[in-house]
Formats: structure tokens, C-alpha cells, sequence
């Protein structure tokens, strides 16, 4: 199902996200299949369930949208597209550098974003295994 997205000022962006048990685990596919489609209706290379009124710690992003940049290594990124539940940043590291980026929250805004060169994250994926890589 596509949703709404929600636009910068709803108090849903401003909520701590709660996050999924695996008590929830079963019920999680038509989130994630909602998600993909209202990524996809907006022309969007990720998402967050709060940007579809659920406050909830789960996002997905297409890499793919990236295959066109000059220092894109796919065999980097085995999946184009990733789920990411309950993620968790635990380290980021090595030079810090700026892309212009826009926000489905933020529609027709773009800015020029600093990011550090490497993160690395822990994170469940859509069948609730656990992982921890570095992107």
C-alpha cells in the first residue's frame, strides 16, 4: 500500500521511534512491502517508517540509485536493497565529505550534507538476523 508521506513539521518526525521485537518480527512484511512502495511512488532512494506516520526503527534504501557514481563499488554492497531494523550506529571513521542530498519529508529541499567516510552499523535485516557491517 502506498502512504502519505509525511511532510517536515508533523510532530511524528520529533518522536523517539519505538523499537521492533521479534514479537512483532511476523507482522513486519506488509510494513516493509508498504515502505518499498510509497520509496518507489515518491521517486525516493530510502525511506523511514516515520515518514509514513509509524514511529517505528526501521528504514530501507535501494543502493542502487548510486550505480551511476564514479566511485561506486558494487561489489561492495551484495544486496541493492536493504531492510535495516532496529539499527544502531557504532562507529563512524575517516574523512568527512559532503553530498547534496534531498528528504521525501522535505519535498523540492536539497542541501548539502556532511557525512563521515565509513560507518558502521548493527542492524536486524527483514528476517530478523542480526548484523553488523561497516557502509
Amino acid at each position: 500500500m502506498i502512504f502519505p508521506v509525511v511532510a517536515y513539521g508533523d510532530p511524528i518526525l520529533k518522536l523517539k521511534a519505538h523499537e521492533i521485537t521479534s514479537n512483532e518480527f511476523n507482522d513486519l512484511g506488509s510494513l516493509i512491502d508498504d515502505l518499498w512502495e510509497t520509496m518507489y511512488n515518491a521517486n525516493g532512494v530510502g525511506i523511514a517508517a516515520p515518514q509514513i506516520g509509524i514511529s517505528k526503527t526501521i528504514f530501507v534504501v535501494d543502493f542502487s540509485f548510486f550505480k551511476d557514481e564514479e566511485n561506486f563499488n558494487e561489489h561492495e554492497l551484495i544486496n541493492m536493497q536493504q531492510v535495516f531494523i532496529n539499527p544502531e550506529i557504532i562507529e563512524t571513521t575517516g574523512e568527512e565529505w559532503v553530498m547534496n542530498e534531498g528528504c521525501l519529508s522535505l519535498p523540492e529541499i536539497r542541501e548539502d550534507v556532511t557525512r563521515p567516510d565509513v560507518v558502521r552499523i548493527k542492524y536486524f535485516d527483514e528476517n530478523f538476523i542480526e548484523h553488523e557491517k561497516e557502509f
